[in-house]
């Protein structure tokens, strides 16, 4: 098996994962990245004594970190901490009325017994219905490969009977009545890019997922998780390589066998694992160019592509400890915030926000009396003609006057080391088409079979473990991601 080589394109925690994935399987192994360190969009800053995470702060479902180290007969344990949370987060509503979504049932339901007493008693028939979806969708389908059409069909009779058609508002809104609640676990699929009033409900086991594992915050940060990792590559002879971005990839007779960087440097290759962006890859890299199309039935031009991100990193002068480790504060207009951004692509007056507050949990991330945030603020993609040079500023002095009016006040003589990234970045630092956040939306009619393929239809030595790719994206997404990779190229191999 040494004698396979095979190229992964991508440091993400899917690109990392299948590297580690496919050495345990004996496989040759090369990663590569654009970047200057490994992580993809979950790099680390580091500056005035302040440390901010740039991408992913929620670690859910670990146990998919703890087998990439026990494929080496290593422990997660003697190398990381993963911290449980409590609450996990708590959500503050436009009429300043405050709900912590806990660890426990019963400290859940004491929350929304505040709102609705019809409400806490429902909670559990909510939970109920996502762990059926939970049953099919991540424990039976998400480390398997939807790469033809038949393994969907098969599929049908389970999907309409969990009634994967609605959305998952429409799933919340038949257990949750109260409106601020109804909001807060309607909140998932924005942690994987979509609009709760399009993506399909089976991303409701995403509350199931969270009760059965926990939500967690590895001590040091994702960098840190990162670094890890890395340490466990270079353990296992994987070889690293960063500041290489692809240029291309050339295939002739249905076999892909060489990349290029932009610097010339050639890769040969049995196989290619590429953990970018899948829409990139095929109008960018692919030469000559496959296809156009995601699947025979809805062209790539009809894709529809996750919101933007705009997120604000800051440090303060002093300690907020009313804000939680991870905080979501949501404006009255929720549903018609996402319609603006989702389909209209529009700047509005108002936002809702995620803050995380690492410091809340790990003091090391910022000078000892001081706090250290990344605030993020869904906004549209580049689908649009947004100057981020100009709207940047802009939101970024809202996004403080409205936390210094409501939850963090006197904000502005506290506040130093700023700075922030908008969807114009995500597009140029990560190669993310339209500069989309989480690759293309979860809707029905992309996800399975209708998302992008781990394996390429035609060229059969191209494989995808990426946000774009089944099932999806968030970290427990993309890490499954690999797994699927890993099942194909264990069937194709003969490997148990």
């Amino acid at each position: 098996m040494d004698n396979i080589k095979t190229l992964v394109v991508g440091g993400g925690f899917g690109g990392i994962a299948a590297a580690l994935r496919c050495k345990a399987m004996g496989h040759n192994v090369t990663i590569i990245d654009k970047l200057s360190k490994l992580g993809g969009r979950a790099q680390v800053i580091e500056r005035n004594g302040y440390k901010y995470d740039t991408g992913p702060t929620v670690i859910t479902a670990p146990f998919l970190f703890e087998e990439l180290f026990n494929l080496f007969n290593e422990k997660l344990s003697d190398h990381l901490e993963f911290k449980p949370l409590d609450p996990w987060y708590r959500f503050h509503f436009h009429d300043s009325t405050t709900f912590d979504y806990s660890s426990t049932i019963e400290e859940t339901k004491k929350e929304i017994s505040k709102f609705s007493l019809e409400d806490a008693e429902s909670y559990d028939n909510l939970l109920k219905e996502s762990e059926k979806i939970f049953d099919i969708g991540f424990t039976k389908l998400s480390d398997q490969p939807f790469t033809s059409f038949w393994m969907m069909i098969k599929q049908i009779p389970y999907l309409l009977k969990l009634k994967s058609y609605e959305s998952v508002s429409k799933m919340v809104s038949r257990h949750i009545k109260n409106k601020n609640i109804r909001s807060a676990f309607s909140i998932h699929p924005l942690l994987v890019g979509g609009n709760p009033y399009t993506t399909t409900s089976i991303y409701s086991l995403i509350h199931f997922l969270e009760r059965k594992w926990g939500v967690f915050f590895c001590m040091g940060g994702t960098g840190k998780l990162v670094e890890e990792l890395t340490n466990l590559m270079r353990r296992n002879d994987i070889n690293i390589e960063t500041n290489k971005n692809l240029k291309s990839v050339e295939h002739k007779d249905s076999v892909a066998y060489k990349a290029i960087t932009d610097c010339g440097k050639e890769y040969k290759f049995d196989n290619l694992v590429f953990n970018g962006d899948p829409p990139v890859f095929y109008k960018e890299i692919l030469k000559p160019a496959s296809r156009n199309f995601l699947n025979p039935i809805f062209p790539a031009k009809s894709l529809s592509y996750s919101m933007g991100l705009f997120v604000l990193f800051f440090g303060t002068k002093t300690r907020y400890e009313e804000i939680a480790h991870h905080t979501i504060w949501l404006t009255e207009r929720f549903k018609d915030l996402l319609h603006d951004i989702f389909e209209k692509r529009i700047i509005t007056k108002d936002f809702s926000l995620y803050l995380h507050r690492p410091t809340a949990t790990d003091k090391s991330f910022a000078p000892d009396g001081h706090d250290s945030f990344y605030v993020l603020c869904p906004v549209p993609n580049l689908k649009n003609n947004i100057d981020w040079s100009v709207h940047g500023e802009k939101l970024k002095e809202q996004i403080i006057t409205e936390l210094e009016k409501t939850i963090m006040p006197n904000l502005r003589n506290h506040i130093e080391d700023i700075s922030y990234m908008t969807p114009k970045d995500f597009e140029n630092n990560y190669r993310s088409m339209y500069g989309a956040g989480f690759s293309i939306a979860p809707k029905f009619t992309q996800s399975a079979w209708f998302r992008y393929h781990n394996e390429d239809d035609n060229i059969p030595n191209i494989f995808f473990s990426a946000a774009g790719s089944h099932p999806g994206a968030g970290l427990p997404g993309v890490l499954s991601s690999a797994k699927v990779v890993e099942n194909i190229l264990k069937k194709r191999y003969g490997v148990k």
